[in-house]
């Protein structure tokens, strides 16, 4: 290495100039392709206490460039189709009422996603509702049972009605028939659902 630096040397001093070299690492002085070098320069109170981001930026203080953030709202959202749910009315057939007398199985996941500073909700849930039939000489229990649905998919909410009672297959049939009838007001109240999950 000594060897070939004073080649290069005795070359520069036979030929009166100094050889450029491209290879900046070894230079020690400022050169005209260089950067300036950096000025330091008081921040802005503002900008010191954090209020200098993006204004209109959505999500944590954390986050203020919008990038993916998460925010669980389960507990928001069994409260809330259990509330809306067991609202729901009665409804009168030829052969008598039915009602729901509660949401006994509400499980799954909604969540509020923030993702290049935009807001976006889903959720994915299963529902069981114990429903009560009466008739002039029986009353009849069972359960519907909404195997799941989530966001935007609601027009193809199906249903499967189950009885705790023993019945004959006409009655079974017939009732079930009736039952399902409920499918439309819980299409009604979880559309409510949805927008206010899309205003949270």
């Amino acid at each position: 290495m000594e060897e070939t630096a004073a080649v290069a040397a005795a070359a520069a001093t036979e030929t009166g100039t100094p050889e450029k070299s491209s290879y900046r690492y070894w230079v020690r002085q400022a050169t005209g392709e260089a950067a300036p070098p950096p000025v330091p320069r008081k921040l802005d109170p503002s900008a010191a206490n954090g209020g200098g981001g993006n204004p209109n930026a959505l999500g944590s203080v954390w986050n203020q460039a919008g990038t993916w953030e998460e925010k669980n709202l389960n507990s928001w959202a069994n409260g809330r189709i259990k509330d809306l749910l067991g609202s729901l009315g009665s409804l009168d057939f030829s052969t008598g009422k039915a009602s729901i007398d509660e949401v006994s199985k509400c499980s799954g996941d909604a969540f509020l996603v923030t993702v290049r500073n935009k807001k976006r909700v889903g959720y994915n849930y299963e529902l069981s509702l114990r429903f009560k039939v009466k008739e002039e000489k029986k009353k009849v229990t069972g359960h519907i049972d909404i195997p799941e649905f989530s966001f935007g998919e609601l027009d193809d909410l199906e249903a499967e009605v189950r009885f705790t009672d023993t019945l004959e297959w006409d009655d079974k049939s017939r009732i079930c028939k009736d039952v399902k009838l409920f499918l439309s007001p819980i299409k009604e109240k979880l559309r409510t659902f949805e927008l206010e999950l899309k205003d949270r």
